[in-house]
């Protein structure tokens, strides 16, 4: 009888850790099935060979390996989701997870964005990084978050340029009368305008047919967009003129950051400026080269001493100042005047 008392307790203990682990098994492998990667969408403009997209594509990998699988990037770039300002509806209704959007995109949703685009504000690309990545992303990061937007970091883009297929521009008076295509930004707008162009603002998928038929005699964009987008193809002359600076912005939905643990959000911010330091180095490096090789391709490149340029913008930075706000002008000159 003992001995079957034993047996029988021996019994449901061995039962008893039986469905024990059992149990346990099913509770990871249920944790397993709920516990799923996170996919994020992040669409851009930059087309495929561009350092941004290269840069993107860094991020994506990067943070896919840090966080070991659990965070996957998808990465549209060559507008496959949208024109930019349409990606950047996405982003901020949360359709699409991130975005690589410029100032003048933003400045639809907070004006201090549009104080950036100030012609002629800059000296260099060393003192743009100390103004943007210090006093104005801890100014302006407060607006994205309103509009459903986590700030992460100032990616790159580069100084803008002028091209044209009527004649070389030395001075301001070589740009009067040009018909030039600007993106529906008033900043650059408003600087060709001070400089007497006439200018039209046309879709940037139209661009390149328009300036082969002369429907606009010229372009201005940064130098990587000349040379990757093959506007030398339909375009003679370039002007260095630098005349206003602009950036990529790496935002994504704070709907969906709030989502991450905090190991996450390191994760994902610290990723993001290695890569805005992979594109701001890049677009450096190859400004020497690029111009190189659009003089290669045939196109006249003049310096034209911007001081001459940067004398006539008054008129711009008073329209700049009624778009964005004059107070908001004024602090970003007092953020430009630290450095």
């Amino acid at each position: 009888m003992e001995v079957s008392m034993k047996k029988l307790v021996v019994f449901l203990m061995l039962l008893f850790v039986a469905c024990a682990l059992f149990a346990n098994g099913q509770d990871e492998a249920a944790s397993q099935e709920t516990v799923k990667p996170i996919t994020m969408r992040f669409g851009h403009y930059a087309a495929e060979d561009h350092p941004g997209n290269i840069a993107a594509l860094q991020f994506a990998k990067n943070v896919e390996e840090r966080t070991n699988g659990a965070i996957k990037v998808e990465v549209y770039p060559a507008n496959q989701l949208g024109s930019p300002p349409e990606i950047l509806e996405q982003n901020i209704v949360g359709a699409i997870d991130m975005s690589l959007p410029t100032q003048g995109a933003l400045d639809k949703y907070s004006k201090k964005f549009a104080a950036v685009m100030l012609p002629f504000v800059f000296r260099d690309y060393e003192h743009v990084y100390k103004v943007l990545d210090g006093p104005f992303m801890e100014w302006a990061a407060p607006d994205l978050e309103e509009q459903g937007l986590v700030f992460l970091s100032n990616w790159e883009y580069g100084f803008r340029n002028l091209t044209n297929n009527v004649r070389p521009v030395e001075t301001p008076a070589d740009v009067e009368g040009l018909k030039i295509r600007t993106p529906p930004e008033l900043q650059l707008q408003a600087a060709m305008e001070a400089c007497g162009a006439n200018v039209t603002k046309i879709s940037f998928s139209e661009l390149l047919l328009s300036l082969k038929q002369g429907v606009v005699d010229g372009q201005e964009n940064p130098l990587s967009v000349i040379y990757h987008y093959k506007v030398y193809e339909v375009q003679k002359y370039l002007a260095m003129t630098r005349h206003v600076y602009n950036s990529m912005v790496h935002v994504m939905s704070k709907k969906v950051w709030d989502e991450l643990t905090p190991e996450q959000q390191t994760i994902i911010r610290e990723e993001s400026e290695k890569s805005s330091a992979l594109m701001r180095q890049a677009i450096q490096d190859s400004e020497a080269d690029l111009a190189q090789k659009l003089e290669e391709v045939g196109m006249t490149i003049t310096y034209p001493d911007t001081s001459l340029f940067k004398a006539q913008m008054q008129p711009a930075y008073d329209r700049i100042g009624e778009y964005a706000g004059q107070e908001n002008v004024e602090k970003f000159l007092e953020m430009v005047e630290m450095f």
